[in-house]
């Protein structure tokens, strides 16, 4: 086990605000068998938490009622998907060698234990994440990445955002060559969207606002386009041949108003609901033009392992915005809420 026998976390005592959050000295967990304790290093923010806190993810029998990601939560609950550090104590039956690696942690809860497994909950939300200084992880879902380039923040930023991002890039089956739209490109995913669409050989066309624009056009978009004009006639400028893939945590009236963009067997991904979950479409637009809209829930390992191999390279190279420590946890889950930032807000634990 690790030295210390307490640590701080942040965890939220029920849904509401930030009033919620309230850092505690707890006891530092134990891993179980097949598990490894991790010493946080980096913990980086996602909307999920601000939907978990929030409460804001429904149920299938009722769209309004207060849920965490897959349902009901146990509270007290930490916080906190995406984590970086180094394995501090292995449960029974782990790889010693694992000890004092330097890892990211895959925070699915899968379905089965294949590689396309479907998750069904997360870290953070169905057991306890990364608001923390140790956080337990099944061994088999930490991933060595000692040797990366990559800082533990930007380490920290991988997995929620680009496994989310890497997702919807494989379930749309994009290709080189083909032309994509990430919306919301100035946040954690879209700017993820954007590298990794980039990096497979599409034409990327971005939907941000104004004064994020230029730092969505260096994170390699071809075409970046401000949300405040007309949205759909601005698209159709910028894409005259149409859609082939989008990849959308927006939704709202944009999935209704542009898939029309798509062009014939179109794929309009979506991951998130930023600017609302009711939508409304014209079916016509579907069956006519055999195209398909396709729910991402973040990744399956498949993904993961593919983007952990980009991270070991140097391959990808998330956006700090800012860092807190995890004191400010409160603070930065407000930051993140005024969407002013370009990029990931991460805590030091």
């Amino acid at each position: 086990m690790a030295a210390a026998k307490t640590m701080r976390a942040v965890r939220i005592t029920g849904h509401g605000g930030p009033e919620v959050m309230r850092l505690a000295e707890v006891p530092v967990p134990a891993p179980g068998a097949g598990e490894v304790l991790v010493a946080v290093s980096a913990v980086a923010l996602n909307n999920t938490d601000l939907w978990t806190r929030q409460g804001a993810y429904g149920t299938p029998s009722d769209p309004e009622a207060l849920s965490g990601w897959r349902g009901p939560l146990d509270f007290p609950r930490i916080q906190g998907a995406d984590v970086a550090g180094r394995v501090a104590a292995l449960g029974a039956g782990v790889d010693e060698g694992l000890l004092g690696r330097r890892v990211v942690v895959d925070p699915a809860l899968y379905d089965g234990d294949g590689p396309d497994a479907h998750p069904v909950g997360l870290m953070g939300s169905e057991r306890d994440g990364g608001y923390a200084q140790y956080v337990t992880a099944p061994a088999g879902q930490v991933h060595d990445v000692t040797d990366s380039p990559l800082d533990d923040e930007q380490l920290a930023s991988l997995p929620t955002a680009y496994g989310t991002a890497r997702g919807m890039i494989e379930r749309g089956r994009l290709a080189g060559g083909e032309t994509v739209l990430v919306t919301g490109a100035s946040g954690g995913v879209g700017l993820a969207a954007v590298q990794l669409a980039r990096a497979r050989g599409a034409k990327v066309v971005a939907l941000s606002s104004g004064a994020k624009l230029a730092a969505v056009r260096e994170a390699g978009a071809d075409v970046v386009v401000d949300r405040a004009g007309d949205v759909t006639a601005l698209l159709r400028e910028a894409a005259p041949e149409g859609i082939d893939v989008a990849l959308d945590v927006v939704a709202g009236e944009l999935l209704g108003d542009g898939l029309p963009l798509l062009r014939e067997g179109g794929r309009w991904v979506v991951a998130g609901a930023l600017a609302g979950w009711a939508v409304t479409l014209d079916v016509r637009r579907l069956y006519l033009h055999n195209a398909q809209v396709i729910g991402s829930a973040m990744h399956t390992r498949t993904h993961f392992a593919l983007l952990i191999n980009l991270a070991r390279e140097g391959a990808v190279h998330p956006v700090i915005a800012a860092s807190y420590g995890l004191a400010d946890a409160a603070r930065a889950q407000e930051e993140l809420e005024r969407r002013g930032h370009v990029g990931k807000l991460v805590l030091r634990p």
